[in-house]
């Protein structure tokens, strides 16, 4: 069982930069899955990145590729989310995910993932 909190949200601009966290507590942290998915409004949720357990490899999504960047920090069982040059499109509720058992064909689909976060406004104004 592990919980997890996502901050760093906010209001900004088009071209600027924000990095999101997620604080995981309860639970061993390495063994993990760890993912970042988004909501936009009136929309389904989707996948952002991915860790696959251990953190071994990352997964992007197209939209974001070079542009965001999945983190960790072991130490401080923690989540990061660095997002740079940042859209209008990239408006959404961004939510933290976690998963012990999540096989790598599935990383992408939020209904696979164990544990969420209650999520953090981003609000990119154009």
């Amino acid at each position: 069982q592990v919980s997890l909190a996502e901050s760093g949200g906010g209001l900004v601009q088009t071209g600027d930069s924000r990095r999101l966290s997620c604080a995981a507590s309860g639970s061993s942290f390495r063994p993990y899955a760890m993912a970042w998915f988004r909501q936009p409004p009136g929309k389904e949720r989707e996948f952002v990145a991915a860790f696959s357990r251990y953190g071994t490899h990352t997964y992007y999504a197209d939209s974001v590729k070079g542009r965001f960047t999945i983190s960790r920090d072991n130490a401080k069982s923690t989540l990061f989310l660095q997002m740079n040059d940042l859209k209008p499109e990239d408006t959404a509720v961004y939510y933290c995910a976690f998963d012990q058992r999540i096989i790598l064909s599935s990383l992408r689909l939020p209904e696979q993932w164990d544990y969420w976060g209650q999520g953090t406004q981003v609000t990119v104004s154009s």
